[in-house]
């Protein structure tokens, strides 16, 4: 079995495991590989979920890179370029050996990720486009370190944005631009906002789930 680099919870699906597709879970910033287990749970029983842990200690949970304040505050921060480079490195080999360790369907890996998650998830899908079959970003942006990139792979890929119009951490309008950007890609792009904050409500949860059974 490959030795998986992440720390991380794997949920298997209930029958005949071997072969099946799989959903790669990314939380955000000062949480954990359980935090969006209760959503990664409502995709179905014929998934395995693989939730990831962030690698750096913070406030009790974890985070994927320390923030570049430089252009101003929090919402318009961006990663650090050396923390952000050595997880999306991360999570790609972790995508890769967990394919190994679990006898994962190498064409049905999505990545589902909320906030640094999302913003990290978005990140690797136009870096490896031909790796993933679908991505979710819930309340993130595309950082000015991949907005230039147009991989071949990315027409036509399915990708789900979400953000919150009480969003005062990634304000609604820095989601947009990441939907933006890959509809110019010629992504199929479902992007939709909610009336929340910082967080996914029943309507955006619902939505992520029609979005994944459409296209697992």
């Amino acid at each position: 079995m490959s030795e998986i680099p992440l720390e991380h919870v794997h949920v298997a699906p209930d029958d005949d495991p071997a072969g099946k597709p799989a959903v790669f879970v990314l939380h955000g910033r000062g949480a954990d590989e359980r935090d969006l287990l209760p959503i990664a749970n409502e995709l179905g029983n014929d998934v395995h979920v693989v939730s990831l842990r962030a690698p750096d200690p913070l406030q009790g949970g974890y985070t994927w890179y320390e923030l570049d304040l430089s252009g101003g505050g929090l919402h318009q921060s961006q990663p650090d370029p050396e923390d952000f480079r050595r997880s999306l490195d991360l999570v790609a080999e972790s995508v890769a050996a967990a394919v190994d360790a679990y006898e994962l369907d190498p064409d049905g890996l999505g990545l589902l990720g909320f906030s640094q998650g999302a913003i990290t998830s978005l990140s690797l899908v136009l870096e490896s486009p031909e790796t993933f079959a679908w991505v979710v970003g819930l309340h993130g942006y595309l950082p000015d370190s991949h907005t230039d990139l147009a991989p071949e792979g990315i027409v036509d890929k399915p990708v789900f944005i979400g953000g919150g119009t009480g969003d005062r951490v990634i304000p609604a309008e820095r989601v947009q631009g990441a939907a933006e950007r890959f509809e110019e890609l010629g992504a199929d792009v479902t992007y939709e906002t909610y009336p929340v904050g910082h967080g996914v409500g029943p309507d955006e949860l619902a939505d992520v789930v029609a979005f994944v059974d459409a296209h697992r």
